[in-house]
């Protein structure tokens, strides 16, 4: 028996009408996705990579197409059942951190689990032990803005992970750190990878970024061109 793909995406469209006219953003993509793959997207700016993503995440919708999750159509969920669904099964970690100043790191973590409705004290727990495998168990009282860019980062991927995802989605994860701190965070995300069960799409344009991962899908003109 064939297993079911962790993701299928299949016919995927987006546009949007402007005064111009339509302008296709992703132009019928199909694509397989494996359980703990570990996937990098690239392509030039303006190829489609960040809708795409944000797409897979359920964070947009498509004009048409399809975007299955073990063999669930993420499209047929509706309002704050999707809401549900993401928090349960996607992890995001965007470029710029996006996380809230006014809460410390334990906080931020806190967040998607306090969401699921589980007890503040083992939401508590949890996060505290995620930030202590990025790294940060001295900084977890510590807000944002008492945080180097990296260790901003490293909150993000613990909270990214704090509801045990099955999709890990890193847009530009290392695009706005220095070399040695972007060093350090796909390490991070390699040893998290290797003892997770989560599979793992990076979109980058780092091409050191990308060889490190299983796979390397590239985008051009809102297709995928190799």
């Amino acid at each position: 028996m064939t297993e079911t793909p962790l993701i299928e995406v299949k016919d995927l469209t987006k546009f949007f009408e402007t005064g111009h006219g339509r302008v296709e953003v992703l132009k019928g993509i199909d694509l397989v996705i494996q359980r703990r793959e570990r996937i990098a997207v690239m392509g030039a700016s303006g190829a489609g990579k960040t809708t795409f993503m944000n797409i897979l995440g359920g964070l947009d919708h498509p004009s048409a197409g399809t975007v299955r999750i073990e063999g669930r159509d993420i499209f047929g969920i509706q309002g704050s059942e999707l809401d549900r669904f993401r928090n349960a099964f996607i992890g995001f970690v965007f470029q710029f951190h996006q996380l809230l100043p006014e809460f410390s790191a334990l906080e931020n973590v806190m967040m998607p689990i306090l969401i699921s409705r589980v007890s503040s004290a083992e939401a508590r727990r949890r996060a505290g032990s995620l930030l202590d495998r990025v790294g940060l168990s001295h900084r977890v009282a510590h807000k944002p803005g008492e945080l180097s860019g990296g260790e901003q980062q490293r909150v993000a991927v613990a909270r990214a992970l704090a509801m045990k995802p099955r999709i890990l989605l890193a847009d530009e994860p290392t695009g706005n750190l220095d070399s040695r701190t972007s060093e350090e965070i796909l390490e991070l995300l390699d040893g998290l990878h290797a003892g997770g069960d989560f599979t793992m799409l990076i979109v980058t344009h780092d091409e050191g970024l990308a060889n490190r991962q299983d796979r390397v899908i590239t985008m051009k003109d809102g297709r995928i061109a190799a």
